[in-house]
């Protein structure tokens, strides 16, 4: 019996559209063929080439409505006619499952697809963000936001363990409240900064000790002539007052303070047209006689009222044949007198076992420099002075201001009182005062620019000496440095900053100044601004560059 089967033929033509292949599925005439056996052959083979041309799931909507319309008319076939035997209906339904997990199977490839297209569009949208500058900026900026935070919360750890017990401790004792947001930031940057920490009271006893070996050896050898008498060393400068301007290279000094030997005696000459603290001091050497000691003398001559020739074969020659110019004492002679006593006499101090000296030229002092076994270099500058009276004034062998010093001038020296006021400050102040840490900020920061280390010396002694101890306190460190910073403002803008040593009725039992220092006008340490326009415009361009390194070093601590 003849049956009458529908074959169904699917003609799939690719037309390109917008750049990309798109399906137009178009349904064929739809023919008509006898056949017993080969129908649900030709109905299999023409679903199997709409399958296998299946296209990109972009272009395949239609396409997968019209597929969709297929299943529903092979699925519940219209019969042709009666003819029809059940084995043709089965292989029929046999077909249109298999075609439906087909279709199930072509659904999921079409969302893998699209994932991968949209992964793929993503990386190539990540990749040309990548490439712009801005992307590297925002990048970097939130990188150095993550390391300033991981950066602060450190500092707090180790500030917090090892100020605990301090601050509950002296919470309790002294009652204090509570610090509030502004004093912890004070404290917060205060122990952040990076000191390059130096045991400045190791060093500073080692060359006392060191430079008292060295007058102990000089009285020894010289003991039968008419060399300058050493006294015990003054340990002065930054090292000594509990700072350092430059922590990696401090320069240790120490003034050895002279009297003049038997049968001579040293005068004080200074020139009044100068301002004090005089610059062109001299110290005038002259003989005594010592004809009523000769018993205390023991065997010396007195050098007024004996023959020279009898002076020159039986004495050592004076001291104003040696070290002497026209009757004054010559800086330039004694301090090469001293160098030759540091290079004879090192190998027997107790400290040359450990130490390696070396003796540098100089003018007006006597430089050492110290190496230890572990290669750590020590500078040791021993300078000398006569004291002027009984006060903490010498005249020393140290430079003035001027650009040539004559080797016969003896600056006045207030280096003593000025390490003694630091001690007063240090012995009446609170443990935890910062004072000196403030001093040795300001002295880091003016390096290389007009105001010297001086001059902020002389500021912050003046702050000293004004604002009370206890607001010295290191949770006040802020507001203190700006106040040094307003000061030296103030001394900008009036050109004048005051002397702290002449002219201040504010000063410390304990240090002993001449009479004349107290009734002076204390002299401009910055006068030459009232007279070079230029240097004044420098002044405030090197003021400005003070601000922003000391905010600088507020900020990243270095």
């Amino acid at each position: 019996m003849e049956k009458m089967l529908l074959t169904w033929q699917w003609d799939v033509r690719w037309a390109p559209r917008a750049g990309r292949g798109s399906c137009d599925a178009v349904w064929a005439q739809v023919t008509s063929q006898r056949t017993c056996h080969n129908g649900g052959e030709a109905l299999k083979a023409a679903v199997g080439s709409a399958a296998s041309l299946w296209p990109e799931p972009s272009t395949m909507v239609s396409a997968i409505s019209s597929f969709l319309a297929f299943l529903g008319l092979v699925e519940s076939p219209t019969e042709v006619g009666d003819e029809l035997d059940e084995a043709t209906n089965e292989r029929m339904r046999q077909y249109a499952e298999e075609m439906q997990q087909r279709m199930a199977q072509l659904l999921l490839e079409i969302e893998e697809l699209e994932k991968q297209q949209s992964s793929t569009h993503m990386g190539a949208l990540l990749l040309s963000t990548m490439q712009t500058w801005q992307f590297w900026a925002w990048l970097g900026f939130i990188l150095f936001l993550i390391w300033l935070l991981f950066w602060l919360r450190k500092k707090l750890e180790v500030f917090d363990d090892s100020s605990d017990e301090e601050s509950s401790s002296s919470d309790e004792d002294r009652g204090e409240p509570a610090l509030n947001d502004e004093s912890n930031a004070a404290i917060f940057i205060a122990e952040s900064i990076q000191w390059r920490q130096v045991n400045l009271t190791d060093y500073c006893q080692l060359v006392e000790e060191m430079v008292r070996g060295f007058c102990r050896a000089c009285d020894w050898i010289f003991k039968d002539t008419f060399s300058p008498v050493l006294q015990t060393p003054i340990g002065v400068g930054s090292a000594f007052e509990g700072w350092s301007p430059r922590e990696d290279d401090t320069v240790y000094r120490c003034l050895i303070p002279m009297t003049a030997p038997r049968g001579h005696s040293f005068h004080v000459e200074q020139n009044t047209k100068w301002n004090l603290p005089s610059k062109v001091s001299r110290i005038r050497v002259k003989l005594e006689c010592t004809c009523w000691r000769e018993q205390e003398f023991g065997n010396m001559l007195c050098f007024l009222h004996n023959p020279v020739e009898e002076l020159r074969r039986n004495q050592e020659p004076s001291l104003l044949q040696t070290m002497c110019t026209r009757s004054y004492l010559d800086v330039r002679k004694v301090s090469s007198w001293f160098q030759q006593l540091a290079k004879s006499s090192w190998k027997s101090l107790p400290h040359s076992s450990s130490w390696l000296v070396k003796v540098l030229k100089t003018r007006r002092s006597c430089m050492l420099r110290l190496i230890d076994d572990t290669g750590s270099t020590v500078f040791v500058e021993m300078m000398f002075g006569v004291q002027q009276g009984d006060t903490d004034i010498f005249l020393s062998s140290d430079y003035s201001e001027a650009a040539v010093t004559p080797d016969t001038v003896w600056p006045q020296s207030c280096a003593v009182a000025e390490m003694k006021f630091f001690r007063h400050i240090a012995a009446n102040a609170q443990q935890d005062s910062f004072h000196l840490g403030c001093m040795q900020l300001c002295a880091r920061i003016v390096l290389g620019s007009y105001f010297t280390t001086y001059m902020m010396k002389t500021v912050v002694m003046h702050l000293l000496n004004t604002i009370p101890l206890e607001r010295w306190h290191r949770r006040e460190f802020l507001q203190r440095m700006d106040d040094i910073m307003q000061y030296l403002r103030s001394c900008l803008r009036r050109k004048r900053l005051e002397h702290f040593w002449l002219g201040n009725e504010r000063m410390p039992e304990e240090i002993i100044l001449p009479p004349d220092f107290q009734t002076s006008r204390p002299p401009n340490l910055i006068r030459d601004l009232a007279k070079d326009g230029d240097q004044y415009t420098q002044a405030h361009s090197d003021f400005r560059e003070l601000q922003d390194g000391l905010t600088r070093l507020l900020t990243f601590g270095n």
